[in-house]
């Protein structure tokens, strides 16, 4: 059997770890991040602002959770604005507290999110971002260019993997038990990268980016990107996987 390597956080890896079970597809979870909340950000007055941009369930978990308890008042302000979801496991996400969002775009990454909302919307406005520490800052630098302002919170960190899993991890991708590196995040690919330190990787071993940001980062890195699904989600990323390993 096939084993193809998930690098997402602990809790969020085991929806991806069914998606690929069912196209006969073992997986090793190696969380490369473990995700904590970020301290010292200040609750912010959510009348200044136009909209909200969020793109990841981490950044919904841990700013939303905390106006909740510290700011119902700022909560329930949220919902008066133009809120912004990366992709539809994002705006779920907000859903649960209530809140609606504008819709998503078709391809689930910050870069097409930012190119399908209009510039009127943007120019001469103020926008919130909250995001994780290892944000590539496409989001603010694209209201910079459209004349709008952006104010970045880091409300969540994402801190690397123990020596004892990586040298595990890194044992089984050179004996070439491990088919499909795969990466959900900019920051799952840098961390796995830098935790095993090394950016090679092994011949007949594929290397999987769930989008373009993804895909982007891996590239920077040097690292060849074999595969990236046509809609940037669990259930085609892992399709596609399964498609390139020659099982779907």
């Amino acid at each position: 059997m096939k084993r193809v390597l998930v690098t997402r956080p602990k809790h969020q890896a085991e929806s991806l770890v069914q998606e690929l079970k069912q196209y006969g597809l073992d997986s090793v979870v190696f969380p490369t991040i473990e995700i904590r909340p970020a301290s010292g950000w200040q609750i912010p007055d959510i009348s200044v602002y136009t909209g909200a941009f969020f793109t990841s369930p981490n950044s919904v978990r841990f700013f939303l959770e905390r106006l909740k308890t510290e700011a119902p008042r700022e909560l329930e302000a949220l919902k008066t604005i133009k809120i912004f979801a990366v992709g539809k496991t994002t705006a779920g996400n907000l859903a649960q507290y209530g809140i609606e969002t504008e819709p998503p775009p078709k391809v689930a990454d910050a870069v097409n999110l930012m190119q399908e909302i209009g510039t009127e919307i943007i120019t001469g406005n103020t926008f919130l971002f909250l995001r994780g520490n290892l944000s590539l800052g496409v989001i603010p630098k694209a209201v910079a260019e459209q004349g709008g302002k952006c104010h970045s919170i880091v409300v969540y960190e994402n801190h690397p993997p123990d020596i004892k899993a990586t040298e595990k991890v890194k044992a089984m991708v050179t004996k070439g038990e491990i088919s499909c590196l795969s990466f959900t995040s900019p920051s799952t690919a840098q961390n796995y990268f830098k935790a095993v330190g090394s950016t090679s990787v092994p011949s007949g071993v594929l290397v999987a980016a769930i989008g373009k940001t993804t895909a982007k980062a891996l590239n920077e890195l040097g690292v060849t990107v074999d595969i990236v699904p046509g809609y940037y989600d669990g259930p085609h990323f892992a399709k596609a996987i399964a498609k390139a390993l020659e099982i779907a």
